[in-house]
């Protein structure tokens, strides 16, 4: 399966296991510190590498050693980097996190992210692909305006696509991101950004609220699991039960984990259930990337023996 993600690239600073969570005028201690490949969008398509995935990646950078960064680690993680484009004109992007096994918090310098547009994304083609995956559009400022059309040119194409909104740092979310939607396959928000989208606290009311008759919608419910609605009824799967050393990413993970099973045309509780797997088992490092899901791992974890064909 050949997947495309267009998404924003920056590192991250993980600062893990902090004493106090930091205040103003304050100073907190933290037990670890790493440096790693941050972004949404990359540690998805470095989740679907890791399941066997053929996953090229499209973003901006600047040109700066935080890019070559970004480049090495896409690299050594099997994600095709040849579509990523690097711009003098502005900076590569980090974020710092700063977690501990139960949630965490972030503040990110947008810089190159916020300078990615459809044309340059569109520009490249879709020749051969299956799948066009789209995280963080509330970061991806240029991109948003043209994202719908984006989505309706790739879909024109023969691909089918997925949205991850990820956090609006604005909170004003924009009836935009409901339109769009029209042009997309499956949405991946968690339960904040959910709430957030369609003014409803309950998951399923939230849901059906975004019903139009095409888009599956998955809500990412945390501890909670995760839902959707089938045929008209809420679906959900369990949290599995592990021991996280760091969350970052995690979510990031179940998605891809969820679109490979999807995209394989396994049954949603199955699909559900996989994604799931693959986004306990992300929390068991340290960053978005370091202890991503194997095939064999989710599966084992999910207790699935394969997927029957829906």
């Amino acid at each position: 399966m050949k997947f495309l993600v267009a998404g924003e690239l920056n590192l991250d600073l993980v600062l893990q296991n902090y004493l106090s969570f930091p205040a103003l005028g304050q100073e907190t201690l933290v037990e670890d510190v790493t440096l790693t490949l941050g972004s949404s969008g990359a540690i998805c398509a470095a989740g679907l590498a890791k399941l066997g995935n053929t996953v090229s990646f499209t973003g901006k950078l600047g040109c700066d050693s935080w890019a070559d960064s970004c480049l090495e680690f896409l690299s050594k993680l099997g994600v095709d980097h040849s579509r990523v484009l690097r711009d003098s004109s502005v900076k590569t992007g980090i974020t710092v996190s700063i977690s501990s096994p139960k949630d965490r918090a972030m503040v990110t310098y947008l810089g190159a992210m916020a300078a990615n547009r459809a044309e340059d994304i569109a520009g490249a083609g879709f020749e051969g692909l299956d799948h066009l995956h789209v995280s963080s559009i509330f970061l991806q400022r240029a991109l948003r305006p043209g994202l719908k059309s984006l989505l309706a040119e790739a879909r024109a194409h023969g691909l089918t696509t997925s949205i991850d909104p990820g956090f609006d740092p604005e909170e004003k979310w924009g009836h935009d991101v409901i339109e769009m939607l029209a042009e997309v396959d499956v949405f991946l928000p968690n339960e904040v950004e959910l709430e957030g989208i369609t003014g409803e606290s309950d998951p399923e009311r939230a849901l059906r609220t975004l019903e139009n008759g095409r888009t599956l919608t998955v809500a990412k419910l945390g501890s909670r699991g995760c839902a959707a609605l089938h045929e008209g009824a809420l679906l959900r799967a369990d949290a599995f039960k592990v021991q996280p050393v760091d969350t970052t990413g995690a979510g990031d993970s179940f998605n891809a984990g969820f679109l490979h099973a999807w995209r394989r045309k396994a049954p949603l509780r199955e699909a559900l259930r996989f994604g799931t797997a693959c986004g306990a088992i992300s929390t068991l490092g340290v960053g978005g990337t370091t202890t991503q899901a194997t095939v064999e791992q989710a599966m084992e974890l999910s207790g699935l023996t394969g997927f029957r064909a829906d």
